[in-house]
């Protein structure tokens, strides 16, 4: 890569962060420092910019990079991502949101303490939530340690980890001193950013093969060295029934997770009402769709264009796919070439920044809000919620940068999906449950979220992910015992399971008059903050 390349990108991405420092800076001066203003915003946004902000926030680093390095490499099967992660917002949109923004107030556990003794299902519903969002997080830090190797032409050790640090160092300032309403501006800045940036290369790949979708397809196969295999299922999932099961245990995680996902959750607490959080999806759904179409493009056009083979050698995951395309539709030695890998390396970093930033807040919600409140001792002096929830930003980013450092070699997108398997089996059977199921009680929520968390946690400790093979986060050592890489299939119907157990084994009676009011208050909105 040479020094043109670098400096500019590096211009690019100094002015994005610029930029947001600034509009974070602002929004703290002009912030009050109640609970309400950190943790939602006031509650002041629009349907149109809440759907831009959740696009923002649900494109992350996965989407743009691994998505489209999946696809480039394994063709057909690595549209499994786009087909999840899209019809998951059908879940969202009929199940969830309208709902989830009458019965809260700040995060998950709002919602399920409402009908619950409130400690236990807090202490629950917050540990999970925290789970889930440095899991997610690990995959973003991944995303910017791939990029910055390729910027510095090198995959120097030191590089990349300098570059998680500093990554988790901009996003502890932006949760801290912007709460809520900087971060959705940033997102929304982010969101417009990556989709321009996503149409113009599209448009570019078209103009290249002339319109002729046929021709990309046949030369991305070509190229791939599997012929029209690539273009058929099962070049990475079909191999065996291991690989099958894999496939289904993903797709399952990928379309019920999103529902579960607490950064995702938050954002329907930043519109005032709730059919404004409806609209909010419809035009997440809108953005997030013509994103993904655009992604499979890129993804062919990678492997038709630059080659599976020049692909893997930059990044054995695939995770550069996207900026050696845009270098190559450019122009590989020209200016063309340096200027649209520096926008696209430039927006890149700013999509993991504003994804960080979304999920850090959310977490650290659920650690002051949650965890804080539910643990701290009576006698105790009381620290203000937004006082712990800085303080908790900080200890998130430093546990995420060291997960980070520790699976810098593993595909984004696939990280992506553990944590949308963790998501799916300990946050979204506890939520269903007490929105849905008049007799639920509190045994019955605490079993909902540990008897998903839990199992979908061992069994990715006990998979080829942390050892037993070349791939793995412990390639030296040898302790697999769970086949499959994805634990979804296994791990999402225990956590209903236990929720279902937990509440018929409970004596505890379910309070009748608390279930109605969550209900009037679910599908009418009356008395929702």
């Amino acid at each position: 890569m040479t020094g043109n390349h670098q400096t500019l990108a590096l211009l690019l991405f100094s002015g994005f962060v610029a930029v947001t420092l600034g509009i974070t800076t602002w929004v703290s001066r002009n912030r009050h420092g109640s609970a309400e203003e950190f943790y939602a915003g006031g509650r002041l946004f629009s349907p149109m910019e809440n759907g831009f902000a959740i696009s923002g926030d649900y494109m992350s680093a996965a989407s743009f990079l691994g998505v489209t390095g999946l696809i480039a490499l394994y063709g057909y099967d690595g549209m499994l991502y786009v087909v999840g992660f899209f019809v998951a917002w059908l879940v969202v949109l009929f199940l969830v949101a309208e709902l989830v923004r009458n019965c809260g107030r700040f995060t998950l556990a709002d919602v399920v303490a409402a009908r619950m003794s409130e400690r236990p299902v807090r202490i629950a519903a917050g540990t999970s939530s925290v789970t889930v969002s440095v899991l997610y997080l690990v995959a973003q830090m991944v995303g910017a340690g791939s990029l910055v190797s390729l910027l510095l032409g090198g995959t120097s050790p030191a590089a990349r980890a300098w570059t998680v640090i500093g990554v988790g160092a901009l996003m502890v300032i932006y949760v801290s001193l912007g709460g809520m309403r900087a971060t959705t501006w940033i997102q929304i800045v982010k969101a417009v950013l990556l989709l321009s940036t996503t149409v113009a290369l599209t448009v570019l790949v078209l103009l290249r093969f002339h319109g002729n979708v046929d021709r990309l397809l046949l030369t991305a196969a070509d190229r791939s060295g599997h012929g029209l295999a690539f273009l058929a299922p099962g070049l990475k999932y079909g191999g065996d029934w291991t690989a099958r099961f894999d496939f289904m245990s993903l797709g399952l995680a990928l379309v019920l997770g999103t529902a579960g996902l607490p950064h995702i959750l938050s954002r329907f607490y930043t519109v005032p009402t709730a059919r404004a959080a409806r609209r909010s999806v419809i035009w997440s759904i809108g953005l997030v769709g013509g994103f993904y179409l655009m992604t499979i493009v890129l993804g062919f056009a990678a492997a038709a264009i630059v080659g599976p083979q020049a692909v893997q050698k930059s990044n054995a995951a695939g995770n550069t796919a996207v900026p050696l395309l845009a270098l190559d539709l450019g122009g590989a030695d020209s200016t063309g070439g340096t200027v649209l890998f520096a926008i696209v390396a430039a927006v890149a970093f700013a999509t993991i920044l504003a994804v960080v930033a979304g999920i850090t807040l959310a977490s650290s919600a659920s650690v002051a809000h949650d965890l804080y409140a539910s643990l701290r001792r009576r006698r105790a002096k009381p620290y203000s919620e937004v006082a712990v929830a800085r303080t908790a930003a900080v200890g998130i980013g430093v546990v995420a940068i060291a997960l980070g450092l520790l699976a810098r070699d593993l595909n984004v997108a696939f990280l992506v999906g553990l944590a949308f398997a963790v998501a799916a089996s300990a946050n979204l059977p506890v939520l269903l449950y007490s929105l849905f199921w008049r007799g639920f009680t509190t045994r019955g929520a605490v079993w909902a979220v540990y008897g998903g968390l839990i199992p979908a946690l061992a069994l990715v400790v006990l998979s080829p992910v942390v050892s037993g093979s070349p791939e793995s986060l412990f390639p030296g050592v040898d302790f697999q015992f769970f086949p499959l890489q994805n634990p979804g299939l296994v791990s999402i119907p225990l956590g209903f399971l236990a929720g279902w157990l937990g509440t018929v084994t409970s004596s505890e009676v379910p309070d009748e008059a608390k279930h109605a009011e969550t209900e009037v208050r679910a599908l009418t909105g009356a008395g929702a903050v």
